[in-house]
């Protein structure tokens, strides 16, 4: 599914908020990954220089423009969407998502099909932006809300992300609440959260 100016203002955006911060807070997702990993929307592949070494990654993007561009990192990428992976159930010890639970056309629907893909006690890391805390802030991402997913690719500005996580089943064991850019006023996707959660032992 084609969106080229969505793919130009990702690379443009993604880019620029790297060097703000952004390539600390994808090292944070990261860290202690191993044994083979889906991320799941690789964009252009931000994430793929702070795999630890020894992570045996596999990744999809739908967008072809961003697919092309992050396989040029020798990664394999596939062309699926987060509600119909093309994986055996129970084939991986961890999904990646960063910026992607945002804009999936239904939350549920996606979440369900990472827990299939994933080994009894695998783990869901996740770095998304979410519904703000703040009641003000949460109004203007309602208003944004409006006109905002037509320019971003699907993207909405206020989901209850970690909500929708826990609903499906997940554990999270980790969750940290932050705004990017640090002191962003008036962003709407600025609030965001960082964390893992996992599939429980016993779950199919």
């Amino acid at each position: 599914m084609a969106n080229r100016f969505f793919a130009w203002l990702f690379k443009r955006i993604g880019a620029r908020n790297e060097a703000r911060g952004g390539a600390a807070l994808r090292r944070e997702l990261l860290a202690g990954a191993r044994g083979r990993v889906l991320e799941v929307g690789a964009g252009t592949g931000l994430n793929f220089p702070h795999y630890p070494p020894g992570v045996d990654l596999t990744a999809v993007e739908p967008e072809p423009t961003l697919r092309a561009e992050a396989a040029k990192s020798g990664v394999p990428v596939l062309d699926a969407r987060a509600d119909r992976l093309p994986l055996p159930d129970g084939s991986v010890d961890e999904v990646v998502v960063s910026g992607v639970l945002c804009s999936v056309p239904d939350q549920a629907a996606a979440l369900a099909e990472f827990r299939r893909v994933l080994r009894p006690g695998g783990r869901l890391r996740f770095y998304e932006h979410v519904r703000a805390r703040s009641p003000l802030r949460a109004r203007w991402q309602d208003l944004a809300a409006l006109v905002w997913p037509r320019l971003m690719g699907g993207c909405l500005p206020n989901r209850e992300t970690r909500t929708a996580i826990e609903a499906a089943g997940f554990v999270v064991s980790h969750c940290r609440e932050l705004i990017f850019p640090p002191g962003a006023k008036v962003s709407v996707v600025a609030p965001r959260i960082v964390g893992i959660a996992q599939k429980g032992p016993n779950q199919p």
